[in-house]
């Protein structure tokens, strides 16, 4: 795709327009496929519950291994299909045994016969990669027409993968933000030392926008969970020359490292579901690869402090995120006042590729 320049906007002479949507309030789009459970989660001949944007979703593994996606309710009395029992290759809801196959059919009521049998209930486009189960929940024919996200180096076996995520309790837009903000390392200065970080270029295309930095440390030393993430490199004050890209390609986002001579050492692939109607609350799922070095085995020794490494910066960040997402519920709409020019181009990303916004009520 071609990218445009990015421009500031804080010389903007252009007559006043119409006030732009809360972003907070934007909605994500519900055409793209879109994670919502790791594969451990949904066991062989078991149904699993989750949720997208308050639409209950229910994930059946046949006893086939194969999985499907339904709305999670039995047309017959609403209660809840993953609380029912899997049957071969379907599922049968646990109050009267009304059962439906993948596309949502009901195929059997055990009281009335098959040649009188109701309506089904709706299906979602399912598909299981690296570990992940994707649903498509917006319009069912995009779906064959959608790819699905590359997931980074996942399947590269140069690279060792950790899956993580959790609940976070605010819009998904806060999580873009943040992650493609890295003027906030003050933040994580207990974890990190005093780190500076410097942009070097940002770029934008249809659908994605993205930023170049490079980082210099200000004050302590090196910690070794970070110089298992982000190199060995970066000791002292000099700017690092490894080169860190963020990217949003919505809705996903991506962070890579890359050193002096091109070769990827991080490559983070990350996207965050929202959970309830209001979309106040979203449950993120990452897939963080770091290169493995020349020694066999070291990175595997090494993984636990990683792993408490990443830890403690993500908790800083789901902290301090819930934190802006109280001040947008208290103060009632978006006061902030941003300065960083490709945060402003990531935002009217953002608002652009959101859900449409509905017509008021006549």
């Amino acid at each position: 795709m071609h990218a445009v320049p990015l421009l500031d906007s804080s010389a903007d002479d252009s007559p006043v327009s119409a006030p732009l949507r809360d972003l907070r309030r934007v909605t994500i789009h519900p055409d793209h496929w879109y994670p919502l459970a790791w594969s451990r989660e949904v066991k062989r001949g078991k149904a699993h519950g989750v949720r997208f944007a308050g639409e209950p979703i229910v994930l059946v593994r046949t006893e086939s291994g194969a999985v499907f996606a339904l709305e999670d309710r039995c047309a017959h009395r609403q209660v809840p299909l993953h609380a029912g029992v899997v049957a071969g290759e379907s599922i049968r809801c646990c109050y009267h045994g009304w059962t439906y196959d993948c596309t949502g059919r009901c195929i059997d009521v055990p009281y009335l016969g098959r040649e009188r049998l109701p309506n089904g209930v709706r299906s979602y486009p399912c598909r299981e990669l690296e570990g992940l189960i994707f649903v498509f929940p917006g319009s069912a024919v995009l779906a064959d027409e959608t790819p699905l996200p590359a997931l980074g180096s996942v399947a590269d076996k140069a690279y060792k993968t950790r899956r993580f995520g959790r609940e976070v309790k605010c819009h998904y837009s806060f999580m873009h933000e943040n992650l493609m903000d890295m003027n906030h390392q003050f933040l994580h200065r207990r974890q990190m030392g005093q780190m500076r970080a410097r942009s070097l270029a940002r770029r934008r295309g249809e659908g994605w926008v993205e930023v170049d930095y490079t980082f210099a440390r200000e004050a302590g030393r090196q910690p070794v969970g970070e110089a298992l993430v982000f190199g060995g490199g970066n000791k002292g004050g000099e700017d690092h020359k490894d080169v860190m890209t963020v990217r949003t390609c919505y809705p996903y986002q991506t962070l890579q490292i890359r050193t002096s001579d091109a070769t990827l050492v991080m490559d983070l692939w990350i996207v965050y579901v929202p959970l309830d109607a209001e979309q106040r609350t979203n449950r993120t799922f990452g897939l963080l690869s770091i290169k493995r070095p020349g020694i066999p085995g070291v990175l595997d020794l090494a993984w636990p402090l990683l792993v408490w490494f990443t830890e403690r910066i993500f908790k800083e960040d789901r902290w301090i995120v819930e934190r802006e997402q109280e001040a947008h519920d208290k103060q009632g709409a978006d006061w902030n006042h941003e300065v960083f020019p490709v945060i402003n181009e990531l935002r009217d990303l953002l608002r652009e590729c959101g859900a449409p916004e509905k017509p008021a009520p006549a």
